[in-house]
């Protein structure tokens, strides 16, 4: 009952919308075609199941496909876990250490970040991922990680039987030149024949579903090693980007400071049991982590005001000159902004002439930022950013005394 119970959690199917999304419906569609063009070439034209070889390739396959679909699912569904509303830590002089969330109204605990996409604070949040349609956070990290794993482990099975099945049903039609090369063929000579010859159709479907196989190989393959790379760290891939910039921080103000990252164990096996466990359920709670002896429990959030302030006092105003639709590819904004537009999910923001934004990075024709609202508009925590075209904008003048106070402030740090 328990392992039918992780299978299907009733409080979670009102999430079944989440299916509602280009990335799940791409990824089962790749998991879909995979696994039944396996099975059908494996049973049809080459392992057939009356031989012990034959069933024990077909219960693997099914085997790698209920795998991946109970992890896929699994990481889906349960999703990472969200930071209560309104939370707070026990201590009130904890607060100074931490930021403030100003769209969930509460604190945002250690390791813990506010997703747009979810609208809420996901503890230990790696990222929002598009093939999931959720985050990868604390209670589904080592779900989506055995999901990136187990997909190019089922794919490099599925591309063994595509081949063969290719190769053994064209080598008696098709003279490939090899004369002196001795293979046995054997399992080519099917008695009795199959009952539906392998044509056209089933080599141009079992030739893409080869590429498709390749790819998730591939590209799913990269994802896992990545993942393994911060987990063994016992990082998340946002913090890894956090520390870097700690780096780049403390290089940039020649401070004497040293960052040490809290929460690495300074063992891979540590690392590895704080993701994986036996049950599947993380230890912990979320909210408070073990720190490696001589860190201060909250030494990356004080790392994050530090570089939240700094982006501040780094960022460069820029005011609209020319108005922006906020669409995605622009085909009024010249040729190179069209085919160099940002790739990725975060938002594009319309612009009116006049408007100020405060930029935080750029590409060559394409800048992020913030628009700089009044006061009454961010009292409620609605903050409107997002990626804008270059040619849109020019750099904002400020006054000599602004120039003078952002200058001391950048030297008193």
């Amino acid at each position: 009952m328990g392992v039918l119970y992780s299978v299907i959690r009733f409080e979670n199917l009102h999430e079944l919308k989440r299916l509602c999304h280009w990335g799940p419906i791409i990824a089962l569609g790749v998991i879909a075609i995979c696994s039944t063009m396996a099975m059908i070439d494996s049973v049809l034209w080459y392992w057939p199941l009356h031989t012990t070889g034959g069933s024990v390739n077909f219960i693997m396959l099914i085997n790698w496909t209920v795998m991946i679909l109970y992890n896929y699912f699994n990481a889906m569904f349960v999703g990472p876990g969200y930071v209560p509303l309104k939370w707070k830590p026990e201590k009130a002089q904890d607060t100074t250490y931490l930021q403030f969330c100003k769209v969930c109204q509460a604190y945002k605990a250690p390791r813990s970040h506010h997703c747009r996409k979810c609208n809420r604070c996901v503890m230990k949040m790696d990222h929002h991922c598009p093939w999931i349609n959720n985050c990868c956070g604390f209670q589904n990290h080592a779900s989506f990680t055995l999901f990136l794993l187990l997909a190019p482990l089922g794919c490099i099975h599925a591309a063994f039987i595509f081949v063969m099945t290719m190769y053994t049903q064209l080598y008696n039609r098709i003279s490939f030149g090899w004369n002196t090369v001795k293979i046995d063929m054997s399992a080519a000579k099917r008695d009795p024949l199959p009952i539906i010859p392998f044509g056209l159709s089933a080599f141009a479907a079992s030739l893409f579903a080869l590429g498709l196989a390749v790819g998730t190989t591939i590209a799913v393959g990269m994802l896992f090693f990545i993942q393994m790379k911060v987990i063994l760290r016992n990082k998340t891939s946002i913090e890894s980007w956090i520390e870097e910039k700690a780096k780049d921080r403390i290089q940039f103000y020649q401070t004497a400071e040293i960052f040490v990252f809290p929460y690495d164990m300074g063992s891979r096996w540590q690392n590895f049991k704080q993701v994986f466990t036996w049950s599947g359920v993380p230890e912990g709670d979320g909210l408070e982590w073990p720190i490696r002896e001589g860190c201060h429990p909250y030494s990356l959030t004080i790392e994050q005001l530090k570089q939240k302030a700094d982006k501040r006092v780094r960022s460069v105003r820029y005011k609209v000159i020319d108005a922006y639709s906020g669409a995605c590819c622009p085909l009024n904004k010249g040729i190179k902004t069209f085919f160099t537009t940002p790739c990725t999910e975060e938002p594009r923001i319309s612009l009116k002439k006049g408007e100020l934004i405060l930029v935080t990075r750029g590409l060559r024709h394409w800048m992020y930022g913030d628009k700089i609202l009044d006061y009454l508009a961010t009292e409620d925590g609605s903050r409107i950013r997002g990626w804008f075209p270059r040619k849109c904008v020019e750099k904002f003048h400020c006054d000599a005394e602004t120039d003078q106070a952002s200058e001391g402030e950048k030297k008193n740090r």
